[in-house]
């Protein structure tokens, strides 16, 4: 048996690796829009300025933040649709 604790699962998935603010967050934002309420959107980033992003951003537009994890300078969210 392992200690890790399995990643929620996800409706669909943004890679923004490579992009800098605010360029993550908008693409989330747009495919969040493309997506039904309640579906989980799984983005992965490499901008370290995305975790206060898309924390800010949940809290704001009333999305839930499912999940965050970091793992050399990767960055996971995901994201459910309010």
């Amino acid at each position: 048996m392992t200690d890790q604790v399995q990643a929620p699962a996800c409706d669909a998935e943004l890679d923004a690796s490579g992009l800098n603010c605010p360029l993550p967050l908008l693409k989330a934002k747009l495919e969040l829009n493309r997506l039904p309420s309640g579906a989980v959107l799984k983005v992965t980033a490499t901008d370290a300025g995305s975790q206060r992003d898309f924390r800010a951003f949940a809290r704001l537009a009333g999305h839930e933040l499912v999940r965050e994890e970091e793992e050399a300078g990767v960055f996971r969210y995901w994201l459910r649709k309010a």
